[in-house]
């Protein structure tokens, strides 16, 4: 495996283990720079009421300003659309609508053309002011990390600035009906200081409707955390942005993209066998889907979040009845996403794609799995993205059940037409397991890896220990203040406070030691892996048949030492884990803080960039233990030597890792190895000394029970 940066579920989001973990930053401009970035995030969904942005928004003009921006013509082009009339503010927004994602890129080819950080600035004030806060939102952030000057930049979690992805629209209700009746309230909660504010207790979905039994699993896909998380890694990893305008071919983006999705199933297959789940259920676009969805959402202009029933049919006569067709290309979708599958399927099957111009692109080289995989997500890198399609996109459209639009601005997107809450719906996770199994299809005519193969010569690893392993339940607090519209004078002032409290996965901090031997000093790359020993029955399912559900543990490089070596690792140290993101006021509060010369600005090293909370590291046990098994393999370090290793920016002051630079990666092993192969015997991955299985089982408790025990123990 060569990447520590994106995190575990999606392999995605670590930094290096040589990365600080904190990181004190004192440079000026920098926090100058991340107190305008917070102020730009700050209630979106109402003009602000800033004296400068105010002026700006009414003064600044694109057209006067073209020479500001490295290509006149890209300001020509917005300027000319805007006269047109782009999506109103108030209105919804999704990128999976064609129309509107065009003007998404146009403003975010606009900040990104900006000749310096104040021309960027003036710009985003004046979208901030003017332009559609979903189009605003969206371009806005993905130029923030992809601008050089703004590299390092922190992002306030997207679960604050717009809840009514991730909050359930009866804690948004509560959250305007406090706000109506509002009033000076001081609120004690234990454990959290004294909060001038009001309190909302959140619940998941389930809470109210249970269309079917899979909607038991809400507190890891309505999770704000794994929400926020993907909707990140698509903001870095955008699938419209590569090609000319972004160049991503040092990340393998097409090899990351099978990597994040089969990992994201992986994580939440082992959720499944926590609750009695089995397989990830198969569909079949001819029979009825059977899953059903109620999201308990609804958008920020009081438009709901559209149902699926269960047993939904998705043919076309069904999903388009009464619905005139016009040049709607999403009333296609039925046959569209089958057209796909199919010259996706016989692509893999020839070895060999065609390019526009009947160029053939074969699969059967070190690349092939990284064309397979631009070919798929149909991004700009893809060798012919207009023949072989953007099958998810359409896939979206059909599963999410959403209506056809009466015109390009009046849309009622699903839930799978957005990356903030796409995850919530178990649809999700049955069409991106279509997907995967294309992957499946081309890595079955690789040949499986040989014992000589996977063997390090002169290394053996001894044993493996863990600390007992519990889960359980904890309070999480998120800030909801932005859901609410204010006053100019509340805006000044920031008084409104208002936040959600929700009960989310956790764990008790645990260590664990890896015993190798080695017969000189040299360096290794060490995976850790967790995957299911048993079946939603109780059978033993061996590593032939379960390769594709172990998820990302851990992964560091070390520097072993003659005769054994003792490796001790914590659950706070690995890096494709993410800790709890600061919350909007508080990050606020720290880089106005450290301009008045109160210390500095300190941040966890990858909050900066994205991963998987690391709340969730492990699976949910039970009151008994459930049985799961961790893999250890340590292989010679390999370099990484596919990108420019270029982790670092702005003279070296700060530590992240940006996207396209190959900077993410740890070394030079395919991604998910030593399971990215089939295996042919089960037996060559316990048979080699460098490796080592050992099964342990992951308890869960009540939080009161965790604190009675830490305490008896002082």
């Amino acid at each position: 495996m060569r990447f520590a940066v994106l995190a575990l579920l999606a392999g995605l989001c670590a930094l290096g283990s040589s990365y600080p973990q904190q990181q004190q930053i004192n440079d000026k401009q920098f926090l100058e720079r991340q107190r305008d970035v917070l102020r730009l995030f700050r209630y979106v969904n109402q003009p602000s009421y800033f004296k400068e942005y105010v002026q700006v928004g009414q003064n600044y003009n694109i057209s006067e300003h073209q020479n500001d921006y490295t290509n006149p013509q890209v300001a020509q082009y917005y300027y000319q659309i805007y006269q047109y009339g782009l999506l109103p503010r108030g209105q919804v927004f999704s990128i999976f609508y064609q129309e509107q994602l065009q003007q998404a890129i146009a403003l975010y080819r606009l900040f990104y053309a900006a000749k310096d950080y104040q021309t960027f600035y003036n710009t985003a004030i004046w979208a901030r002011q003017n332009v559609n806060e979903g189009v605003y939102l969206y371009a806005l952030s993905v130029a923030i990390v992809h601008r050089p000057d703004t590299y390092g930049i922190v992002l306030p979690p997207i679960y604050e600035v717009y809840p009514y992805y991730f909050f359930n629209n009866e804690v948004i209700q509560q959250a305007y009906r406090y706000k109506q009746q509002y009033y000076p309230q001081r609120q004690q909660n234990e454990g959290q200081g004294s909060y001038n504010g009001y309190t909302i207790n959140a619940n998941y979905s389930g809470y109210y409707l249970n269309l079917n039994p899979e909607q038991s699993l809400s507190y890891f896909t309505e999770d704000v955390g794994i929400n926020s998380f993907y909707y990140y890694y698509n903001i870095y990893y955008p699938y419209w942005l590569g090609g000319q305008d972004f160049d991503y071919s040092h990340d393998r983006r097409g090899e990351l993209f099978y990597y994040v999705y089969q990992q994201i199933l992986a994580r939440y297959y082992l959720e499944r066998i926590s609750n009695g789940f089995g397989e990830i259920p198969f569909y079949n676009w001819e029979v009825p889907f059977q899953t059903g969805y109620y999201p308990s959402l609804q958008y920020s202009n009081g438009l709901p979040f559209p149902v699926r029933p269960n047993y939904a049919n998705l043919y076309e006569y069904f999903y388009n009845y009464g619905q005139r067709y016009g040049s709607n290309r999403y009333a296609y979708s039925y046959t569209r996403v089958q057209d796909f599958e199919r010259r996706i399927r016989d692509a893999i099957d020839r070895g060999y794609v065609y390019t526009p111009d009947g160029q053939q692109v074969y699969f059967n080289t070190q690349e092939g799995i990284n064309i397979l995989g631009n070919l798929i997500e149909s991004n700009p890198d893809s060798p012919n993205s207009q023949y072989y399609g953007a099958i998810q996109v359409y896939a979206r459209h059909l599963l999410g059940y959403s209506y056809q639009p009466l015109n390009q601005y009046q849309v009622a997107p699903s839930a799978l037409e957005h990356y903030e809450t796409s995850l919530r719906d178990p649809a999700f996770y049955q069409f991106y397991k279509r997907v995967v199994l294309f992957f499946q299809l081309y890595q079955s005519n690789l040949t499986s890896y040989t014992e000589q193969d996977l063997t390090y010569q002169g290394v053996e690893v001894t044993n493996v220990q863990f600390d007992r392993l519990v889960t359980f339940f904890d309070y999480f607090y998120s800030d909801l203040s932005n859901a609410v519209f204010v006053t100019p004078q509340e805006y000044d002032t920031d008084k409104v406070q208002v936040r959600a409290r929700q009960y989310r996965l956790n764990h008790k901090a645990f260590t664990y030691r890896i015993y190798v031997n080695s017969n000189q000093e040299q360096q290794a790359s060490v995976r850790v892996y967790i995957g299911p020993k048993y079946d939603e029955y109780g059978r033993y399912v061996n590593f032939t048949q379960n390769r594709l559900n172990f998820v990302h543990f851990d992964h560091f490089r070390y520097s072993l030492q003659k005769g054994e070596n003792v490796i001790e690792r914590n659950s706070r140290q690995s890096y494709f884990y993410q800790n709890d993101r600061t919350s909007y006021r508080e990050l606020y509060q720290r880089v106005l803080g450290a301009l008045e010369g109160n210390g500095a600005f300190t941040v966890d090293s990858n909050e900066a960039y994205f991963g998987f909370p690391r709340r969730f590291l492990l699976p949910r046990g039970s009151y008994g233990g459930t049985e799961y098994q961790f893999y250890v393999i340590v292989n010679p370090y390999v370099p990484y030597q596919q990108g420019q290793q270029q982790q670092h920016s702005q003279g070296q002051k700060f530590y992240y890792p940006r996207a396209g630079s190959g900077g993410l990666y740890v070394d030079g092993y395919p991604l998910g190895y030593p399971f990215d192969r089939p295996i042919r015997f089960d037996q060559v991955y316990y048979n080699i000394p460098n490796s080592y299985v050992y099964s342990a089982r992951i308890y869960h408790r009540d939080v009161s029970d965790i604190n009675s025990s830490n305490a008896s123990n002082q």
